[in-house]
């Protein structure tokens, strides 16, 4: 069946990347280039790099989830799957293979595209309930299969390789950190960028397509399976970089790199920025690398406020933190923002009073359950006391119970003046 090039699904795909979309991109590229120089320690660079690995895998995710529909509990599988190939292959140049440390995320690549063409040849035959079971089974499958074959996986302690071990690249060896760096920004803003150029191809549109009503795409000539499984493909080849620049940066792959916990938290970072956007994933991959990283400095139960994070994400922003702010969009281009100023003003303070509250109530019941015998002293928010005592609880209680009520008194409020913000009545004036 031929389209005309003027239909929807190939309109506009001449150029791939139009030039008022370049500035994007290049202060991206500015960006990433010098933020070694602000952030130079060891520990910031690490947080970075393992920043872009996020950022990848969970545009790669976005694939999936944002532009095909299909709802996967198992993309750590081919993230995991190419990790492991390629670190078999940095040990392999060790022993005398020639490949410069740059190329190794193509290795990863491959193989994720590799695992990604068999199992998508038979997942993809159904989209929904279906898919999301399927690879939920292929996903518990492989990270058992992961404890069993020692002799790929390493069994429960993983296996791992020497990044310095190959040949220079141009005079480097990739033993410092900030060499490891640039190579993650590069493969990021590579990666990034050719998932970005998918979505603005005819596969890509049509992909969107099937996404929201596959019989009409049927009806209109395209194959909704094979559409999905070139998806599923692309994807798997983006995730297998993820996996390789882990293995670059770590240098030790496990079974946690490709079980449920994984693919768990990727959709979990995913639907956190917003999976309607393509910079939903980015968002969402900085926001959770950051609570990962620096919230587990100050706190054993990171995890369970990254739960709450996320349920509260569904529940009031099911566009996630992208779409938070996509929503001000109009208000600011018919100069209304300033509506919102005084009613986000006021909300900030029992917000603040909620989550602080929150935050100490869970606190000192975790101390309360954890603490060795005798020891009932803690310090939070640079207050020392007696955990075990009622008063610190009580007031706690009192302060997050008396923020939920601020907060519910003042959001007709805030709903009002969003209304009057969004109201085309007056614009511009």
């Amino acid at each position: 069946m031929s389209i005309s090039p003027n239909t929807p699904l190939t309109a506009g795909t001449r150029r791939l990347l139009p030039l008022n979309l370049l500035w994007p991109w290049l202060v991206a590229a500015v960006i990433l280039i010098i933020l070694p120089l602000v952030f130079d320690s060891r520990s910031a660079l690490t947080i970075m790099n393992q920043m872009g690995i996020t950022i990848v895998f969970a545009l790669s995710y976005n694939m999936l989830l944002g532009q095909g529909g299909m709802l996967s509990f198992g993309h750590a599988v081919y993230m995991g799957l190419g990790g492991f190939c390629a670190m078999h292959v940095m040990n392999m140049v060790e022993g005398g293979l020639w490949l410069p440390l740059p190329l190794l995320p193509i290795v990863g690549g491959i193989f994720g595209l590799f695992f990604a063409f068999l199992i998508g040849s038979f997942s993809t035959r159904r989209a929904g309930t279906v898919f999301a079971m399927i690879s939920l089974g292929v996903g518990e499958l492989v990270a058992a299969s992961s404890i069993i074959i020692v002799i790929f996986f390493g069994g429960e302690e993983g296996i791992s390789g020497d990044r310095t071990m190959g040949p220079e690249f141009f005079g480097l060896d990739f033993g410092a950190q900030s060499q490891v760096y640039y190579l993650t920004a590069l493969w990021l803003f590579i990666a990034a960028l050719g998932m970005y150029l998918y979505t603005r191809t005819p596969i890509g549109r049509i992909s969107n397509a099937v996404r929201d009503n596959e019989e009409r795409a049927e009806f209109l000539g395209y194959s909704q399976r094979h559409v999905r499984w070139i998806s599923f493909c692309a994807s798997g080849f983006f995730a297998g970089i993820a996996g390789a620049l882990f293995a670059i940066n770590f240098e030790i792959l496990t079974e946690e790199n490709l079980n449920l916990v994984t693919s768990g938290s990727i959709l979990l970072a995913t639907f956190l920025g917003g999976v309607g956007f393509f910079i939903g994933p980015i968002i969402g991959a900085i926001v959770f690398t950051l609570l990962q990283t620096v919230l587990a400095l100050y706190t054993e139960i990171w995890s369970l406020y990254l739960g709450i994070l996320f349920l509260a994400t569904v529940m009031f922003f099911p566009f996630g933190l992208t779409g938070l702010l996509a929503i001000h969009i109009l208000p600011w281009k018919l100069g209304k923002f300033r509506l919102l100023v005084k009613p986000y003003a006021l909300m900030a303070i029992p917000a603040l009073m909620v989550v602080l509250g929150g935050a100490a109530f869970l606190e000192i019941l975790f101390h309360i359950r954890s603490a060795a015998v005798g020891d009932s002293e803690m310090t939070l928010y640079g207050i020392t006391f007696d955990s075990h005592g009622v008063l610190p609880m009580l007031s706690a209680i009192v302060v997050f119970v008396i923020g939920v009520y601020l907060l519910n008194k003042l959001a007709p409020m805030l709903k009002e003046a969003f209304a009057q913000a969004t109201s085309m009545k007056g614009a511009g004036s």
